[in-house]
């Protein structure tokens, strides 16, 4: 984060240099599928202990969810089928510090802050340790067993007059995680915020945890009408950065490499995604764009590089600033909610779910239903038979069911194909045979009870292959 930063050092030469000896692609074999032990129809919230907190744990067939009430309310690490992907910073496993406004306790995990971030008025927050982000949550169960729900409410901060209530949503029958976040102005008079989610993921080699991975990539839509530059502005780090790309689909892509940076995005379709290629794992966050409404610095989407920051010395010879004991290996996935201003007492919220699921070596968006890996190809052949063909992962249990059109638009047939699972790859390779002459396919997911989740995808038919 910017209030983190002491000093701007841009030596575009030296740091493209060093990014491309970083940028090294590998893509290392999926780990093994634990069993789950979680009964399907049902979630539960009980306390545990993590890592020596004192903790709270949501839990379904497909997650785990730890949440440390005392320690800022954050939900500290999401498991998905055995995988973790939060950052837990071991410099400070088990351990509560008071908020000391002259340091700044990275515990890690997911948390909610508050922008605009500086100290140059009362009108923008300090950061370091104090109540909102360090603070005693107080914890209540809401709900259990075909739902789970959990609420967190933290201390009114009189810094900055907000306090923050937060509850944390698990149906039974699905992966999907979904937050309300509720900021309310405690004081006598009004004030200005933009309230911000910040995960922190953990980047680090799945196989050599102290080393930074090779084959970790974010990814968000950039905006083609942005108030940026190049599309999203570069807050903090090299201004020409070799991990840093627009690609040509109208993806902004951040491949991660252990140097940091702050790139701010006016992202407005409503999702990001953080890939781990090498795990072979997702998660996808999602948000409500408000486009008549003012963001901080334009941005709804910020994402924070951790590792060295480049300085210079009083000679003009740059440098990497290294940490007594070592820089931590993460990456922030940030979200932020429009500025308002809020009178005494009066709220605004931030709603957000997150999607985990699997992935492979690609990525090309995020559909209603899941991410698109290997985008759908649909291929008539000579038979007249459709050869359909991708890959996908999804955010929900269920079968996927082929929708099929003619040239008029009018709806010729559905027709059911797979059963499908969050925990897997989808890997589609099949023919149909369909009753009637075919033009455009739409793929979408039904889940375990008959609701249709939206498309996967939708692509027109190719014409007969000729051999």
């Amino acid at each position: 984060m910017a209030a983190r930063i002491q000093k701007e050092g841009m030596m575009r030469g030296f740091t493209v240099a060093l990014l491309l000896w970083l940028l090294n692609l590998n893509v290392a074999p999926a780990q093994a599928k634990p069993e789950s032990t979680q009964p399907n129809s049902s979630c539960r919230v009980e306390a545990t202990n993590y890592k020596g907190w004192s903790a709270q744990e949501l839990s379904n067939r497909w997650l785990k969810l730890e949440v440390v009430p005392q320690n800022g309310g954050r939900l500290m690490q999401v498991i998905f089928n055995g995988h973790p992907y939060l950052f837990v910073n071991s410099k400070y496993e088990g351990k509560y510090l008071p908020p000391d406004p002259s340091h700044w306790f990275n515990y890690g995990g997911d948390k909610l802050w508050l922008l605009p971030e500086g100290n140059d008025s009362e009108q923008q927050w300090v950061g370091n340790s104090d109540l909102l982000d360090d603070g005693p949550y107080s914890f209540r169960k809401l709900s259990e067993g075909q739902e789970c729900e959990i609420e967190l409410i933290g201390p009114a901060d009189p810094q900055t007059g907000i306090q923050i209530r937060r509850t944390i949503h698990l149906d039974a029958d699905s992966p999907r995680i979904r937050f309300h976040a509720t900021m309310q102005n405690k004081t006598g008079h009004n004030i200005e915020w933009s309230m911000q989610s910040v995960s922190q993921y953990n980047t680090a080699d799945s196989s050599t945890p102290a080393r930074p991975s090779h084959n970790f990539w974010t990814f968000t839509p950039a905006n083609p009408s942005s108030s940026y530059l190049n599309r999203y502005y570069v807050r903090f780090g090299p201004a020409e950065n070799p991990a840093v790309s627009v690609r040509n689909d109208g993806l902004f892509a951040l491949h991660y490499v252990h140097l940091a940076a702050e790139l701010w995005l006016d992202s407005t379709p409503g999702w990001l995604t953080v890939v781990d290629a090498d795990t072979r794992y997702a998660m996808v966050e999602r948000f409500r764009y408000e486009k008549n409404e003012t963001y901080p610095g334009k941005a709804s989407v910020i994402f924070w590089m951790n590792g060295p920051e480049m300085r210079l010395n009083s000679e003009g010879e740059p440098s990497l600033t290294t940490g007594g004991d070592g820089i931590p290996i993460y990456l922030e996935a940030e979200i932020n909610s429009p500025l308002v201003q809020l009178r005494p007492g009066e709220t605004r919220d931030l709603d957000t779910e997150w999607f985990p699921t699997r992935t492979g070596s690609e990525f090309h968006g995020v559909e209603d239903a899941g991410i698109v890996v290997r985008p759908l190809q649909a291929t008539r052949l000579e038979s007249g038979h459709i050869r359909l063909s991708g890959s996908f992962g999804v955010f929900f249990a269920g079968r996927l069911i082929a929708h099929l059109y003619n040239e008029h638009g009018a709806s010729v047939a559905t027709m059911p194909l797979t059963q499908v699972d969050p925990t897997d790859l989808v890997v589609l390779e099949t023919e149909l045979t369909p009753p009637a002459k075919s033009s455009r396919i739409s793929l979408h997911l039904e889940d375990s009870n008959g609701l249709d989740c939206g498309a996967l995808q939708e692509v027109q038919v190719g014409a007969p292959e000729n051999h």
